[in-house]
Parts: C-alpha cells; sequence; structure tokens
C-alpha cells in the first residue's frame, strides 16, 4: 500500500510513527513537508522520502491512500495539487471543518474521500479518530484508512456527516475540558491550604489514573463513579455540588453545544 502524507506536523507525525511501527515500510510513504528542518528530521529520523512539494513525488508511485494533514488555511493549494492522485485513490483529510463537498468540488464529484477528526492524545496513541466516507470509498478503502488512524488510537466511523460537528465538539475539544477541569482541581486544591506543587501532582495524575482506570476496565463511567462513593463521606459531599443545581452538568452541555455550533459556522 502506498501513502502519500501531506503534512506533518504533530498529528501526521504521530501518524507516521505508529505506521512505521506497525510494518509499513518506510519506502511506501512519501512525504511532503515544507519545512526543511522538519523534513531532514524526518529522514533522519524514520529513513523515509521527504520532498517540499507534492509534484516532485516520482509519476510512477501508486498513491493508494493520500492523507491530507495541513493546516485548513493551505487545505486549498494542497487539496489542488493532489488531483494528480484522484484515480485508485482515497483521500483522508484530518482538517477541521472541510467537508466532503469542499474535497468533492477540488478532487471531483466521482473522488473517494473521507473526513477524520482525531484528537490530540494521539501523541501519545490514546487517541480516538471519527471517520465519515462519501459514498465512493469502498469498504475495502475503509478497512485500510481503520488500520491507518488505529495507529493513533481508537476508531469509530459515522454515516451522517452532520454527526462531525457534535463530534468535533465532544472528542476534537473534549481535551482541553479535561486540562480545564485539571487545572481548576489544582486551583482548589491549593485553595483547600495544599502547595502548589502538591496539588498540581495530585490533580494530574488523579485525572491520569482515573482516565486510565475507565479506559482498560470497560465500565461505565457513572458506575465506576458509584463505586467510589460511599454514602454519607467525602466524594458523596462533593458530588452533591457538582451534581447539583448549579453543578457542571448544563454547562458542560452548553459548552458542547457552543463547540459544536461553532463547527457548524466554520464548515460554512
Amino acid at each position: 500500500m502506498g501513502i502519500v502524507l501531506v503534512g506533518c506536523g504533530k498529528m501526521g507525525g504521530a501518524m507516521l510513527a505508529g505506521w512505521l511501527d506497525q510494518g509499513i515500510a518506510a519506502e511506501d510513504i512519501r512525504i511532503v513537508e515544507h519545512s526543511e528542518e522538519n523534513a531532514q528530521a524526518l529522514r533522519q529520523r524514520h529513513g523515509v522520502v521527504v520532498y517540499d512539494d507534492i509534484a516532485k513525488i516520482e509519476e510512477d508511485f501508486s498513491a493508494d491512500i493520500v492523507l491530507l494533514a495541513v493546516k485548513p488555511q493551505g487545505m486549498d493549494a494542497a487539496a489542488q495539487a493532489c488531483k494528480r492522485f484522484a484515480t485508485n485513490t482515497t483521500f483522508l483529510s484530518i482538517a477541521a471543518g472541510k467537508t466532503l463537498s469542499y474535497f468533492e468540488n477540488i478532487l471531483g464529484q466521482d473522488a473517494a474521500i473521507v473526513r477524520v477528526m482525531p484528537n490530540t492524545p494521539a501523541a501519545v496513541r490514546r487517541g480516538i479518530s471519527v471517520a465519515c466516507a462519501n459514498p465512493h470509498v469502498s469498504d475495502g478503502a475503509k478497512t485500510e484508512c481503520s488500520k491507518l488512524l488505529e495507529a493513533i488510537g481508537e476508531v469509530a466511523w459515522v454515516d451522517d456527516e452532520a454527526l462531525m460537528d457534535p463530534v468535533t465538539a465532544v472528542s476534537g475539544s473534549g481535551p482541553a475540558y479535561v486540562f480545564y477541569m485539571t487545572e481548576c482541581l489544582t486551583q482548589a486544591g491549593i485553595q483547600a491550604g495544599l502547595s502548589q506543587d502538591l496539588a498540581t501532582q495530585l490533580a494530574r495524575a488523579t485525572v491520569a489514573g482515573a482516565g486510565e482506570l475507565m479506559r482498560q476496565s470497560g465500565i461505565d463511567a457513572a458506575e465506576l463513579r458509584k463505586n467510589v462513593t460511599s454514602p454519607g463521606g467525602t466524594t458523596q459531599a462533593a458530588l452533591e455540588v457538582l451534581m447539583g443545581e448549579d453543578g457542571i452538568g448544563q454547562p458542560m452541555a452548553r459548552a458542547v453545544d457552543a463547540a459544536t455550533q461553532r463547527s457548524k459556522e466554520l464548515a460554512g
């Protein structure tokens, strides 16, 4: 399987490292990266072929998958340059707000296109990517795309592209919500009398550990919450605040709604 990776920043770099660890051969990958410093580092670290222009990729290189990992503002030029691969190629995009129809208008109405929303825990291969394909993507191509995305974490598919907006709000933006919650927990610890160093250590370890427990156990979050809540204990006292009328449930719903609406606006 020939792969072209257009843009190799943090997300693209995480994917590349995962693919190589999966056993994909470096000679089956071509990378387009405009930063010469980054390109040289990629060559030295991974032994991959890196070009600064899509047009420089060999004419006889068979690109089964082209993954567009450039920033949204650079996507017009990148997608136009990728039209040379339109035959027998599946295009994946991880650019926020760029719809399937956007790529069809550039690459052709018959092009096979997959829109993907990954998230930042991909950097440690604990991300989740949600994908949506247009009708021209075969079942076999979906399987291959899933394998590539599994290099950075879990994968889910949706049939309705409209769901990509709430997906973006929940998982795409979600890590920032968790980071902010960790900030708040840290500050609350400091206000309760802990040193900043200890409060920071406790908050980070608690959030990370709770997330890993949830991941490994497979137990529903509500059940895990009940398991740690003793009747009349300290956790119950805290949850009565967090789950009360002025708790975090409604603000979280409003936050997700705000992010969903903004995702729709960005998609036009």
